[in-house]
């Protein structure tokens, strides 16, 4: 789901909220926290993206666990399912 798609479908919801989104993983975007309107990606959906692009397994998992998930952007930063 990319961001057009998201605000079409949510956008009587989050209102001006800007939404923060993860380069690259827009496939693996679930949803929209009722409560923050944050993002939420599915951490498996994620690792999956970086596979297909080649990357070996753990060092996938070791680029998401530094470089994303422990990134703070700000309130808005998204929210990742483990």
């Amino acid at each position: 789901m990319n961001k057009e798609e998201l605000l079409e479908a949510y956008g009587d919801l989050v209102g001006d909220t800007e939404l923060l989104m993860a380069d690259g993983f827009d496939d693996a975007i679930i949803g929209i926290c009722s409560c923050s309107f944050r993002l939420i990606y599915d951490y498996d959906l994620m690792l999956g993206i970086l596979q297909e692009q080649g990357i070996e397994e753990m060092d996938a998992i070791e680029h998401l666990e530094y470089n994303v998930l422990n990134a703070y952007v700000g309130p808005q930063t998204p929210i990742y399912m483990l």
